[in-house]
């Protein structure tokens, strides 16, 4: 059993590694299930008996792309104790990244993968382990999340914690934000604006702020 496993892993890492440089040297939109089994030296039917179909291949690679933000995040939420500026440089460096590389952020978040595709981002981290290696004990069960409503009630239960916010005005607030990056990020990717990645940031932030700053106000 041990040895299967084993061998399985072995595989996995094949086949993701392959699509990672796919990724890399001939684009997002190119990779297809022949190209990977050609780069990895196996044949395309050898590649279904370990993944389903290609998002999945796609949405293991692409978190391979998530390093320097899961560094980025980490470091940056790691100099306040401040539970709103926490969620607020959450925010920032997700929509930052997201906006720089929008295909890989698609991929990760809210590409359709079929049933329980929690259990897929457990899978990578166990393949690839030392991707976690510097993050807080504190932050590991937000960054485990692949719902992006998750993630911002994990965010958020700092600031509930503090009494800043109750469980009902979290829970707005937690929508909101979601909803006001999912419009800016859905125009942005499929070209419906005009903005560059840094504007689409700014402007995704700002939106963000302000509705923050009302929500705990109100409070």
């Amino acid at each position: 059993m041990e040895k299967n496993m084993l061998k399985k892993r072995r595989m996995w890492t094949y086949f993701i590694d392959a699509t990672e440089e796919l990724i890399q040297t001939e684009g997002f939109r190119y990779v297809t299930i022949r190209k990977v089994a050609e780069k990895a030296g196996y044949n395309s039917a050898t590649i279904y008996n370990y993944f389903d179909e290609l998002s999945h291949l796609l949405f293991f690679a692409s978190l391979k792309f998530l390093r320097p933000y899961i560094q980025t995040v980490t470091d940056e939420m790691d100099k306040t104790e401040n539970p709103v500026e926490k969620y607020l440089i959450a925010w920032k460096c997700f929509s930052e990244y997201s906006f720089k590389i929008p295909e890989i952020f698609n991929a990760v978040f809210l590409m359709d993968l079929g049933d329980h595709p929690e259990n897929m981002l457990k899978r990578y981290y166990e393949l690839y382990p030392s991707d976690l290696v510097e993050v807080p004990e504190e932050l590991l069960p937000g960054l485990l999340e692949r719902s992006l409503t998750e993630r911002g009630r994990f965010a958020i239960n700092f600031i509930v914690q503090e009494g800043l916010l109750d469980e009902d005005a979290a829970e707005e607030l937690n929508e909101l934000t979601n909803l006001v990056w999912q419009g800016m990020f859905s125009n942005f990717l499929n070209k419906r604006n005009h903005y560059t990645a840094e504007k689409a940031q700014q402007q995704t932030m700002k939106y963000i702020q302000e509705i923050v700053e009302q929500k705990i106000n109100r409070n």
